[in-house]
């Protein structure tokens, strides 16, 4: 089974431990949010600072990390938010 393109949007600290506001990933079919933040820290290079379990968006919208991934989806880490 061919595996599942992930589209990454990263932010803030987020971008600057990856080096790249965007990034592709892949990910087996039946992937979830939480794999792909898994799989994008297992690349190293900084990458394994991100945070387990981030704040995620999926297609625009805030999801759980339990959320099902489909090829071509876009997939934005969030950092925390302040502000008051």
């Amino acid at each position: 089974m061919e595996p599942l393109r992930v589209h990454l949007l990263l932010f803030a600290l987020y971008r600057d431990l990856a080096g790249a506001s965007e990034l592709e990933l892949e990910v087996p079919r039946g992937a979830t949010a939480a794999l792909a933040v898994e799989r994008l820290r297992a690349r190293g290079g900084g990458l394994e600072r991100l945070p387990a379990a981030p704040l995620v968006a999926v297609n625009r919208e805030f999801a759980p990390l339990s959320t099902p991934l489909r090829d071509g989806d876009e997939l934005a880490l969030l950092p925390p938010l302040a502000g008051g």
